[in-house]
């Protein structure tokens, strides 16, 4: 039991998400159809900021086997959903909150915070990264933090 608590504090802290919904964008004969995802979910550390990804999805059967990669094209949206609390010597500098794979071994989408002091602001930026080279393209919404 010991083992696994100290395995579990290792890792790192990431969200988990909540699809909300999808549109198809291509419709494949065989095997699932291309479509764009919406997802939702809570830092994990910052209490009262929620963010939604929308992702793309590759179908046919490449895609329906789970061994597709999906393309690096992602936007999010983070807002602030209640009051906002946090301790500010928790957050790391461009912590990942949250992750998921985009193909079968080597493409992860990601989601990372920064914390702009002077600002009063969360900023959080989505991009894809491979094991080889990584993706230029990516997304970034920042939350003001206000009184609820």
């Amino acid at each position: 039991m010991l083992r696994f608590a100290l395995i579990l504090s290792i890792l790192p802290l990431t969200a988990l998400a909540e699809e909300i919904g999808e549109v198809t964008t291509a419709w494949r004969l065989l095997g699932a159809n291309h479509r764009i995802v919406v997802e939702a979910f809570d830092d994990p550390k910052v209490d009262g900021v929620s963010c939604f990804v929308s992702r793309a999805r590759t179908g046919g059967i490449r895609g329906s086997l789970g061994i597709a990669e999906d393309t690096s094209d992602a936007s999010i949206a983070c807002r602030q959903v209640g009051p906002i609390s946090f301790d500010p010597q928790e957050l790391d500098e461009g912590e990942e909150v949250f992750g998921q794979r985009a193909s079968l071994l080597f493409k992860r989408v990601q989601v990372v915070r920064f914390f702009d002091e002077e600002r009063n602001t969360l900023i959080y930026l989505t991009y894809s990264d491979r094991l080889i080279e990584g993706s230029p393209k990516n997304s970034i919404s920042a939350v003001v933090i206000r009184p609820w």
